[in-house]
């Protein structure tokens, strides 16, 4: 099956958005008297903007709901990213390298808000034809729904996507869809090698993200 769409994910591939996500959710935790755990940013990471906020609200800080903290932490997120965007080397022009040769599609476990955010102020918010929060979907990363949800969109088979991913459960997520997946580790969160494993080609950084190296890895 020929390629027919890419599909970025957000956080970790086009910005290096998880330390300013732990940095926002720890501080938001110390305030409130929480318990931040050694193992606690590692279990956000994929998760719906209900599923963290609810996680954080049952397990973490006494007294706040779900919807508290989650109105709270995204307020914050979004002053940061209008302060400074953590855009990671090479995203831009990735994302308008490979709109140029397939559909482009974006399944991210952000939510909306940060999402139109994000690609507004990169500037290619116009290059994405489909763009999924998991908060849209029933079921955040590693569960298949938000790109499968992408592909719908677009409408093509998933198995005939690639995804771009970074985090054990953005692989898994992609892989579940049956998407052919790249992955690009963040060395301050790399995945573990289970997941690492389902990738079918481990990249560096977004430059060797081209469309010679995705009709290689897809045929």
């Amino acid at each position: 099956m020929p390629v027919q769409a890419i599909v970025f994910d957000l956080d970790g591939v086009l910005i290096d958005s998880e330390p300013v996500w732990e940095e926002v959710r720890r501080a938001y935790v110390a305030e409130r008297g929480g318990r931040w755990r050694s193992d606690t940013q590692e279990r956000l990471m994929g998760m719906s903007t209900v599923e963290w906020a609810a996680y954080i609200a049952d397990e973490l800080v006494d007294g706040v709901s779900a919807e508290e903290v989650a109105y709270e932490v995204v307020d914050r997120m979004s002053q940061r990213y209008e302060d400074e965007l953590p855009l990671l080397p090479g995203a831009e022009s990735a994302v308008r390298r490979m709109a140029e040769y397939r559909p482009l599609g974006l399944s991210s476990s952000s939510p909306r808000a940060l999402i139109d955010l994000v690609l507004g102020q990169i500037g290619v918010d116009g290059l994405f034809r489909a763009t999924v929060s998991t908060e849209e979907v029933d079921q955040g990363k590693p569960a298949p729904d938000g790109y499968l949800t992408v592909a719908a969109q677009l409408d093509v088979p998933a198995g005939s996507c690639v995804a771009i991913e970074d985090s054990s459960n953005g692989l898994r997520s992609a892989h579940a869809a049956e998407m052919t997946v790249i992955a690009i580790p963040r060395p301050e969160h790399p995945p573990s090698a289970d997941a690492l494993a389902l990738a079918a080609h481990v990249a560096d950084n977004l430059d060797e993200i081209t469309p010679e190296l995705v009709e290689v890895i897809h045929s």
